[in-house]
């Protein structure tokens, strides 16, 4: 038995349906099912191999340098669940098993913590004057 993380690209691009990825895998909970569908005749890449939700909304595609190794095992006949381990930053990841049986999550004390943002300072209430300077609130990043 052998179990991966593997990054899922494309979510920031429509489907063909108009479906949106980022919203659905934004839906999708950690630990609910997803299909590993190959794309052979993708005219892209011919080992593309395509994740789709528990709903039947494409999320996006395995990474391309995995994708042709995953596709030949799938191709072999192996046993293969794959799951949705959940999203970090601007990508998804899903935990694939082979061999057998369920795929397990990370303790979530593995997984990679998205640091907080800092709280943004609050707007001005005054009215707005279109021949006013108003500077940065933020104040540039370099400390100047």
């Amino acid at each position: 038995m052998q179990e991966l993380t593997l990054a899922v690209v494309g979510i920031d691009f429509p489907n063909a349906d108009g479906g949106n990825r980022r919203s659905e895998a934004m839906m999708t909970l950690p630990g609910e099912p997803v299909a590993l569908r190959p794309e052979p005749k993708n005219p892209h890449d011919a080992n593309a191999i395509a994740v789709v939700s528990p709903r039947g909304v494409q999320l996006g595609y395995l990474n391309a340098e995995r994708a042709p190794y995953i596709g030949a095992r799938l191709a072999r006949g192996e046993a293969a669940e794959a799951i949705f381990q959940g999203l970090d930053g601007g990508a998804a990841f899903i935990r694939l098993r082979f061999g057998g049986g369920a795929p397990t999550l990370p303790p979530s004390s593995q997984r990679p913590a998205t640091p907080p943002r800092p709280a943004r300072p609050p707007r001005r209430s005054e009215p707005y004057d279109p021949h006013a300077f108003y500077p940065d609130e933020d104040g540039p990043e370099w400390g100047a």
